[in-house]
């Protein structure tokens, strides 16, 4: 039986064509003992009633000779005679031994084949649901279960079973596992949870996402082999941008279009196929990749299970991960489920590689939703195989090791387990066409199963050499919740590119205007050549960025000295403290002219540096309309405007501050001085600069140069005083003219042609920054 808390309270949904795990053996046609030759466990003659467990040891053939039946003496012609009565009642179903290969429900040609995997395991029953179509919220008040019998169901630490005579869709399916009850050996089965299948490639649970009435459901795999392959086209193909080239986007799906103010339907707001409609908007932006926050199952009511300083909030960015295939059902338009929304997240992309966009997914396998051993939310891994999906400390009682923030750490090095992680990226990657990866607190994935740091990470490795993943741009956010900090030192086998943490912090202080920051600023925009000039590596495998979802927003950085988490319950204890921002001169909102002022200014001096660094270039969503979260710098729990795209805001700064974002990002993508291959050269950039050693100095020049002649100068001045710079002479038969001047109003701020007239001094304005070009 399943938990009360996950049976559907209602009496009207029956599904008769299963027994119920109460069910007497006159509920199984005799056709299918026959075929099975089965053998059944718990069984109390007495009564007439046997318990719903079948150990599936099929024979060759059936007779009426005496069998044992573990241990207990018993005549198949009393299960011949038992059957009779609901012979024709209920379907037939032929059980097989199955196959281990591959994981996960499949079909084959006799049925549906189950295979799991546990080393420790002792027990594992199979469980199934057979809700009716069109209401798969609901289940009955039972599951028909087929516990696995290791002298037939288990081959290596693979348990399997095929089933003839299941649907090819519409069927739930989870497991019961029992195992060593030896919490300091690091074990953690419980018989009584009904798991979800790490290799179930949808799952099911609640349809509609932040639905209260349903804040407790629980979740299962299911599989559907009825619907046709997904037509990708003819003429489709995936973009196969260079790296070099790309401008990353980092959004929400649910966020982007979740607020009315998206003008979108309702029953497709907040869903796969409401981006689909907002795709104008980003070509508008000019971005050509969009970074999507975890798309994986998650359950947003995760906070809310038990009492405590979080229960009010509803995870909306989905770093807590239930299943490493699925994507994430309530993502579907009009509560369509597992199956709508698989078949909708593949029209996402196929329409986003349309437009010319790649897919790049934010992937969590440095951790699951399964939480601490003090508050545990048991779903799957936990249960199947602590012990090995886990790191544990043999050492302190078996305790999971947490290197991750979230509680426990998934053992990304052991065999299995890294094995468990290809085949889902490479999932992702054949049965979604996605373009790539960035990966969650990766340095995780940098360590040994006893958590100690590797030089030679082997799942790092086997991601950079995997035939499959070879067309994917890789990411690593380089670090974790443990201190292994390896920006600029992850080991990456001339592949891996890096989330450039020192990119942020020192752009965010030449900005603000602190004191010593000229050296570092020009080393960042310059592609960080003390980082990657190693090897064979690249300008591109910095990934640069001056915002990311944590943390604040660009209008917030510009606003904020400090973070304000209030609203998230833990008394403002969450969030970074070292956001190295700076208000502008008042603390939050205000109606003050001149500081308003100043804030959009530096808001498009970050933009500028960003889009002129070497490197690949990331923004958030909604920066390019100054979205805020009013100083909250860890807003993961709410699922309002704090995190929703605001698309009336948009509109109100179409005309000047989106204008100012879009044209400097189409204004990259057109100049490839902005897109080196390799590491500037002194051929390439030349620095009008002769005073590097004085922390006072916050002025910078450099001129980038043009194979062609059409050089690009740019001066960044974070002094609080004009600065009166000398312009060098132009390429010959050349002249400048003025492209881009943050301290004027929109149009002026920016004039793609150009505007001519530039002398041999320019009076750069406080906090603020140029760029010429030579024509």
């Amino acid at each position: 039986m399943l938990p009360s808390s996950f049976i559907s309270q209602s009496n009207s949904t029956h599904f008769p064509s299963f027994p119920s795990p109460n069910a007497t053996l006159s509920s199984f046609p005799t056709s299918s003992l026959l075929q099975m030759g089965l053998k059944w466990s718990g069984i109390a003659l007495s009564g007439r009633r046997l318990s719903s467990k079948v150990y599936c040891k099929a024979k060759s053939r059936v007779n009426h000779r005496t069998t044992n039946v573990y241990g207990r003496q018993a005549r198949e012609r009393v299960l011949e005679e038992e059957a009779l009565e609901m012979a024709e009642t209920t379907p037939s179903f032929k059980i097989f031994p199955g196959q281990t290969f591959p994981l996960g429900a499949s079909e084959v040609d006799n049925g549906i084949n189950f295979a799991i995997f546990s080393q420790h395991a002792t027990a594992i029953t199979l469980c199934l649901s057979l809700p009716q179509r069109g209401e798969l919220d609901k289940l009955d008040d039972g599951m028909i279960k087929f516990s696995l019998d290791p002298q037939l169901n288990k081959t290596g630490d693979i348990w399997h079973i095929c089933i003839e005579g299941l649907p090819r869709s519409n069927v739930l399916y989870g497991y019961c596992i029992d195992g060593p009850k030896n919490w300091d050996g690091g074990h953690r089965f419980d018989c009584n949870n009904v798991l979800i299948d790490p290799y179930a490639k949808l799952v099911e649970g609640r349809r509609t996402f932040g639905n209260p009435k349903h804040k407790l459901s629980k979740f299962l795999g299911t599989y559907d082999f009825d619907s046709l392959p997904f037509d990708w086209g003819d003429e489709y193909k995936p973009p196969n941008i260079p790296e070099r080239d790309l401008v990353i986007y980092e959004m929400n799906v649910r966020a982007f279009t979740a607020d009315e103010s998206s003008c979108l339907d309702q029953n497709i707001r907040g869903t796969y196929a409401g981006l689909i409609e907002k795709i104008p908007h980003l070509l508008e932006l000019g971005i050509n990749a969009v970074e999507l926050l975890p798309v994986f199952e998650f359950d947003e009511f995760e906070f809310q299970r038990r009492p405590n300083p979080r229960d009010h909030m509803i995870n909306t960015w989905g770093y807590s991960t239930i299943n490493f295939f699925a994507p994430m059902s309530r993502y579907a338009s009009g509560g369509g489920g597992a199956v709508n929304a698989s078949w909708e997240f593949k029209e996402m992309v196929k329409a986003l590689h349309g437009a010319g966009i790649e897919v790049i997914l934010d992937v969590v396998y440095n951790h699951t939703n399964e939480a601490d051993d003090k508050h545990p939310y048991t779903t799957s891994f936990r249960g199947i195989d602590n012990k090995v999906y886990y790191m544990v400390d043999l050492n302190n009682k078996g305790q999971l090791l947490n290197f991750s923030g979230c509680g426990n750490t998934f053992n990304c090095n052991h065999p299995v387990v890294m094995e468990f992680i290809l085949d889902s990226l490479r999932h992702w990657v054949v049965e979604y066409h996605v373009d790539g990866f960035r990966f969650d607190l990766a340095s995780v994935l940098c360590r040994g199963t006893d958590g100690s740091p590797l030089d030679a990470p082997p799942l790092i490795r086997a991601i950079a050499k995997d035939a499959t993943l070879a067309r994917c741009k890789i990411i690593a956010e380089p670090w974790d919740c443990g201190g292994l900090y390896l920006v600029g030192s992850f080991p990456n086998w001339d592949r891996w590119a890096e989330w450039n943490g020192r990119y942020r912090d020192d752009l965010r202080r030449y900005i603000k205007g602190d004191a010593g920051m000229k050296g570092a600023f020009a080393t960042r925009v310059s592609g960080s050549a003390d980082l990657y000039f190693k090897n064979k590596r690249k300008p591109y495998h910095s990934v640069n960025f001056v915002i990311a979802h944590d943390g604040f927003t660009l209008r917030d950085l510009v606003s904020y000295n400090f973070k304000h988490n209030e609203a998230n319950g833990e008394g403002g204890n969450d969030g970074s403290n070292d956001n190295f921002s700076w208000n502008c001169g008042f603390e939050g909102e205000t109606d003050n002219a001149g500081i308003i002022a100043l804030r959009f200014r530096q808001m498009k001096n970050f933009h500028l540096a960003l889009m002129i660094s070497q490197g690949i270039p990331m923004m958030l969503m909604g920066d390019e309309y100054g979205h805020t979260r009013y100083g909250n710098n860890n807003s993961y729990g709410h699922d309002t405007a704090l995190n929703n795209f605001q698309w009336q805001q948009l509109a109100a700064r179409k005309s000047d501050h989106f204008r100012f974002f879009s044209e400097v990002i189409h204004y990259r993508r057109k100049h490839q001085v902005f897109c080196h291959e390799n590491f500037l050269t002194k051929s390439d950039v030349t620095w009008h600069e002769d005073n590097w050693d004085n922390p006072d100095s916050k002025f910078l020049a450099f001129t980038l140069h043009d194979k062609n002649g059409g050089d690009i100068y740019l001066a960044f001045n974070a002094h609080e005083f004009f600065v009166k710079v000398s312009i060098p002479a132009a390429p010959r038969t050349r002249r400048w003219f003025r492209v881009v001047d943050t301290n004027l109003a929109s149009p002026d701020d920016f004039v793609g042609e150009g505007v001519p007239g530039v002398g041999s001094t320019y009076n750069v304005a406080p906090y603020s920054s140029i760029l010429l070009e030579a024509k």
